[in-house]
Order: C-alpha cells, then structure tokens, then sequence
C-alpha cells in the first residue's frame, strides 16, 4: 500500500478549551439539524444551548474560526453538492496519476502501514498496544497506539466503556496497555498545537485487502473535500461495488485520520456517522472552514 497520505491541520487552539468549546457546538449543531427546515435564528440557537447570541457566537467563531452563520452555509446540501462534484474531479485525477493527495493545504501527513495476513489471523500477538482517552477538537477521543502507529481512534462519550471492549476483541491476543501520558502525545500530533513541517503520523490498518483499498481511496480524499459512496466506488475502478464500499467505510477503526466523514451521500445529505450525526457535520464543517483560510488567508 501506497504510504502517503492526506495532510492534516494541527491547530493552534488550546486542546482542551477547544474540547470544552466543542460540547456546546455539538449541541448547536444537533438542534440544528433537528429543526433545519424552520431556519432557526443565532437567538434561537444560543438560547438552546444556555448562552447569550454574543457569548454563543464568539465560543463558536474561536472553535472554528469563522461565524455560525458561515459554517452552517458549509453544511447546506447545496453547497455539499458542489463539493461532490468538485471532489469528484480532483479523485478521478489523483487516482489517474497515482498522487495520494492533490494539495498541501495543511501541515500533518498520514503514512499507512498495514498488518499481513497471518497477522491479522493472529488477533495481533505480540502487540504492545497502549491506550488512553482525552479532549479532542470533536470531544472526548479514545486513541490506541502500537510502535507501528496509530491502531485504533474513536469518539466515544466519557462514560462509555464499549470501545475498548471492541479494541479487545479485534485485537484478542495482544497486549492492552493504559499509558494516558503516550497517548497524549499522539493525540497532540493529530490535533495539538506543535506544527511540524512535512511531519507524519503513521497509522496502522487491520482489515481485509479490499477494506483496506478502500481506507486508502478515503485519503486521496482531499481535506475539505467530500465524495459519495458511488463516486468512492468509482474512482476506484469498482463502480458496481458501492454497497461493499460503504461497508467497508463503516468498518475504519482509525476514525478522522481515515476520513470516512467525508462520504455522504449523492444528493448532498451527509447521513449517519458512527460517532454521532452532529460530531459529523462538526468535523466537515471544521474542516471547510479550514480550507476556506488556507486557501484566502
């Protein structure tokens, strides 16, 4: 497997003012969503969520930089739907010409390493794997790491205890090490304040041959950009396996640094996210915002 990848921002904001921040953004978005079609006012919004108009928008505006009113235009579905198609022919000329990444938007590459088959057979013996959870830009983020990379990140809340059940029985015969302090700074890599230029973060995939290609189809997906399930399918040459696709999506186990946020569906809805529609919506709209700078400032 090709090991470049995608480039990730690493921002400046304070993680765990973001992560605190980012609570009450979930909350905005999830009323919006449940009340788009009345168009509800920043006055209607800010009082959902407990603040004042003023005090909601400047919490808004330093999570994501830009103002509510501009980022939920990100997320209408007219606008997604110029973003398909906009993405559609950026992957046709990253798959035609073998790039991984059609920009240098950002900072942080995503390198892949992936086990072998008798590795996978194995339910990874011999692993050292250690993990923890902390604040992220999106919410509480649970990271597993071996010495090959990243193995395992997900968006569970605080009191949620499944996920590393679920890491227990996909990694069976490994060793499961708490190590808060390591994770920490993997979780900084991806998300913290230190930017490094054309620094990696490796990530290391556990899944059959074809999930696999399909986890690196996700990352020629440019940040910012988004794509449909039938266009993934086709830019990998496999047009008529858009159901296999978006299994195979629903089956990344390293959340964000694979981004299968970024498929929705062909008429520009974004559909369910395993970590919860809002956090979805969140981590698109973060990162149009993010390109919006990148590409004007």
């Amino acid at each position: 497997m090709d090991r470049a990848g995608p480039v990730l921002y690493i921002d400046d904001m304070n993680m765990n003012e973001t992560h605190h921040d980012y609570q009450r953004i979930g909350q905005a978005l999830a009323y919006l969503e449940a009340n788009r079609s009345e168009q509800p006012s920043l006055e209607d919004v800010a009082g959902h969520v407990g603040l004042s108009p003023f005090h909601f928008q400047r919490i808004f505006s330093r999570w994501v930089g830009i103002s509510p009113k501009r980022f939920l235009q990100f997320l209408t579905v007219e606008h997604a739907r110029k973003c398909l198609a906009e993405t559609r022919s950026v992957l046709d000329a990253t798959f035609s010409s073998g790039l991984s990444s059609p920009g240098r938007l950002h900072d942080l590459t995503v390198s892949v390493d992936a086990v072998t088959p008798g590795e996978l057979r194995s339910g990874g013996a011999g692993l050292r794997i250690r993990h923890g959870s902390g604040p992220s830009p999106f919410g509480p983020c649970f990271m597993a790491v071996t010495d090959r990379g990243v193995c395992w990140m997900s968006f569970p809340e605080d009191e949620d205890t499944s996920t590393l059940d679920e890491l227990g029985k996909h990694f069976h015969r490994a060793d499961l090490i708490e190590n808060q302090a390591e994770v920490r700074g993997w979780r900084d890599r991806a998300f913290g304040s230190a930017k490094v230029e054309s620094a990696t973060l490796p990530v290391l995939l556990s899944g059959t041959n074809f999930q696999l290609k399909v986890w690196e189809a996700l990352l020629r997906v440019p940040t910012g950009g988004l794509c449909s399930y039938a266009g993934l399918a086709s830019a990998m040459g496999r047009p008529t396996a858009t159901r296999a696709v978006a299994s195979a999506v629903a089956a990344n186990h390293v959340a964000y640094l694979i981004p299968c946020h970024r498929v929705i569906r062909s008429m520009g809805a974004f559909g369910q996210y395993r970590w919860g529609a809002a956090r979805k919506s969140a981590m698109i709209g973060w990162e149009q915002a993010r390109r919006l700078e990148a590409t004007t400032g």
